[in-house]
């Protein structure tokens, strides 16, 4: 399986600006710029590839873990997963801290921890992220 995302950029580092587009057209034509990326940390401006990089890893997860808590019989009513990308100019992306909030009739602390801390570990973005720090903040709620 293949997946395709496009990216056009116009001018420089600091002036230009650009878009995005996805296969599935979920993002199409949208904007991203240095003021996206590096200046507006509310991040209402457009979006930046530290945030795409997030949303990948947070949906990979809660998806991993589903499957672990399946197989386990413990299936998840809701599972809430965060992931937050670190970027440091001059130093690129560092980090992924993963939270969740999980509704899972039936499990032990235990038993979860140990699936959420394989989930984290072996989701394929997990594994695409390993030149960096993913941590992992999970409870049962």
């Amino acid at each position: 399986m293949k997946r395709t995302a496009d990216a056009v950029w116009s001018g420089d580092l600091k002036t230009g600006e650009g878009t995005l587009a996805t296969q599935s057209g979920v993002l199409s034509g949208q904007p991203y710029s240095f003021k996206t990326r590096f200046e507006d940390e509310s991040g209402r401006s457009g979006t930046n590839p530290e945030e795409l990089i997030a949303a990948a890893h947070a949906g990979c997860f809660a998806m991993q873990l589903s499957h672990f808590l399946a197989e386990n019989g413990t299936p998840a009513d809701k599972l809430d997963a965060r992931a937050e990308v670190e970027l440091i100019p001059g130093t690129g992306i560092t980090g992924s801290a993963l939270t969740l909030v999980a509704t899972v009739p039936g499990i032990d602390e235990t038993k979860f921890q140990e699936l959420a801390t394989q989930a984290k570990e072996n989701c394929p973005v997990s594994k695409a992220l390993g030149a960096i720090s993913v941590t992992l903040d999970a409870r049962l709620g």
